[in-house]
């Protein structure tokens, strides 16, 4: 069998034009996001495609933003696309704008109406509408269809210089009324915005429509291969159009299919909502889909490059279980990260036997599936705190964790037996008391005898009191895309632990450190960490606990 990989349509394309000398061998692609939003793990998808593409084949990626739209578009949002593009693909060596060319699309607009292939509409949204017709009737033509080309001059000029309401008027293209294909029926390729823009200010009062935007960007950069999602296919003919009417660099548009997760809405004026309406806390709270929260949750970038790999290119839409993006997450920090130990939920341990004030160091490795990590020391000591869910006073038959009489392994350290328990007056277990075998240390027992259950623990009284975050799936259904979905938000989705236990070497850990807390699952600082106050939020548990966790609750 083959290890050699077969290529997706995409690169099928870019190979074949390679071949044909098509483009004399150069491979151009770019990412265009509107900065009206964070990025989402939707748009990881197209930026590991189109940079993963210039890399493979020695072209040129450009990240460009469309910021044809100033009345939802924020400096915020710029910042925060160039950081998740550089933090998932590598920094651009330039970043583009549409706004640096709208000068020039002016200007090839201004040469439409001279030849007579763009007119300035009188016609409202609505009127509009109604004028281009149905699947079944052709579009009728707009009254000033067949203004004088003085006039049109004249009237975009003054719709420039905002003499006109928003909405009064629009720069439309001349092309087919009766055409199949709606997008194609006198699209619009100005309109009158009256709002600041985050770059120009108010230096323009009409703003160009995507489709008139789109491919004048594409070819103003020499872009080669213009990679879009699918919902562009029908948009792509008024592509072609507007670059053969102007005789420009004509790139070749190609879709694909978009990526779509359970468990997750990709709207942005979803996300948007699930922010304005604090059902979240921002775009980067760590429950949401965003790249930005993917990396506060401690998300690798490689990880996602992995698992966009896996899913492949193709051209059929399909949902994506979001447990294949949690597992591709697994599967990188099980290699790469650290283990520690941790107690969220502590219980006391006392060992009656063990010599008083005495503290040991002992051996415990980093990471098993790294040998060059190495190891480091835990302390080890009278008083520990064991997870209050290792421990059961009365247990059933099949818990082989502790419960009086019965004898566990302390990882990496020795054999413990519980001996009985002190509660308090309300009947709660607050101690546990044991004895433990000093000949068990590193955790083997020299007369070969077993035990069932290995617990992790830490020592009282070198301990690092820290905040932990149990950060899960915002919704609580496969599919809870559709206008109810915020019925859908999942009630479990944070948990917070305010008095988890940790071993001292996670007191010196820095913000976007990701360990993993053994037997846990991993955990990353979050920048909401302090010093002597850390905070660790949940990335990912040690496997797909949904399904179980929610038949718990079901």
């Amino acid at each position: 069998m083959s290890d050699v990989k077969q290529l997706n349509f995409i690169e099928e394309i870019v190979e074949a034009d390679n071949a044909s000398g098509k483009w004399k061998g150069r491979v151009a692609t770019r990412f265009p996001p509107e900065p009206n939003g964070y990025l989402h793990i939707g748009h990881a998808k197209s930026i590991c495609l189109n940079s993963g593409l210039a890399r493979k084949y020695g072209g040129t990626f450009n990240v460009r933003f469309d910021d044809t739209n100033p009345a939802k578009e924020e400096q915020e949002y710029v910042d925060s696309i160039v950081r998740d593009i550089a933090w998932l693909a590598g920094p651009s060596e330039k970043v583009y704008f549409a706004s640096d060319y709208f000068q020039k699309m002016y200007e090839w607009a201004q040469l439409l109406v001279k030849a007579g292939k763009a007119f300035v509409c009188d016609l409202t949204g609505e009127q509009m509408k109604e004028y281009r017709g149905d699947t079944k009737t052709p579009g009728r033509p707009s009254p000033t269809r067949e203004r004088s080309v003085a006039e049109n001059l004249d009237l975009l000029e003054r719709m420039r210089r905002g003499e006109f309401a928003e909405g009064s008027r629009t720069l439309r293209a001349k092309i087919d009324l009766a055409s199949g294909n709606f997008n194609l029926r006198d699209p619009v390729m100005y309109r009158i915005v009256k709002a600041s823009h985050h770059r120009t200010g108010t230096a323009w009062s009409i703003y160009p429509s995507y489709d008139w935007a789109h491919g004048l960007e594409d070819s103003l950069e020499g872009i080669t291969h213009s990679i879009c999602t699918l919902e562009f296919e029908d948009h792509r003919p008024l592509y072609d159009w507007f670059l053969e009417q102007l005789g420009l660099h004509h790139p070749q548009q190609i879709e694909f299919a978009k990526l779509n997760l359970t468990y997750t809405v990709l709207s942005k004026r979803k996300l948007r909502e699930l922010v304005s309406s604090q059902h979240v806390k921002g775009w980067d709270d760590p429950r949401m889909p965003t790249l930005s929260a993917l990396r506060r949750r401690g998300y690798p970038a490689q990880a996602i490059r992995t698992f966009c790999d896996e899913v492949g290119v193709t051209r059929v839409d399909s949902v994506i279980d979001v447990g294949r993006l949690e597992n591709a997450v697994r599967g990188e920090l099980n290699r790469t990260a650290s283990r520690r130990m941790a107690v969220l939920r502590p219980l006391k341990l006392v060992i009656e036997n063990y010599p008083e004030g005495q503290t040991e160091q002992l051996d415990a490795i980093n990471n098993p599936e790294d040998p060059a990590a190495g190891s480091r020391q835990v302390p080890f000591s009278k008083v520990l705190y064991v997870e209050h869910d290792d421990f059961m006073e009365n247990a059933p038959k099949k818990f082989f964790r502790l419960t009086p009489g019965r004898e566990v392994r302390l990882r990496w350290a020795y054999f413990v037996t519980c001996q009985r328990v002190v509660k308090n007056a309300a009947g709660e277990v607050t101690e546990i008391i044991c004895t433990y075998d000093p000949a068990t240390r590193g955790g083997d027992a020299p007369d070969g005898r077993k035990v069932k259950a290995t617990i992790h623990w830490v020592s009282a009284a070198q301990a690092v009191g820290a905040e932990v975050r149990l950060v899960d799936r915002l919704f609580n259904v496969d599919n809870p895309n559709g206008d109810d979905y915020l019925s859908k938000l999942n009630p479990h989705s944070l948990e917070v632990l305010t008095g988890a236990k940790l071993e001292p070497s996670l007191g010196t850990a820095k913000v976007a450190d990701t360990v993993q807390f053994e037997r846990l699952g991993y955990f990353t600082v979050d920048p909401d960490s302090k010093a002597g106050a850390p905070v660790f939020s949940r990335t990912v548990t040690l496997k797909d606990a949904w399904a179980k966790e929610q038949a718990k609750t079901d």
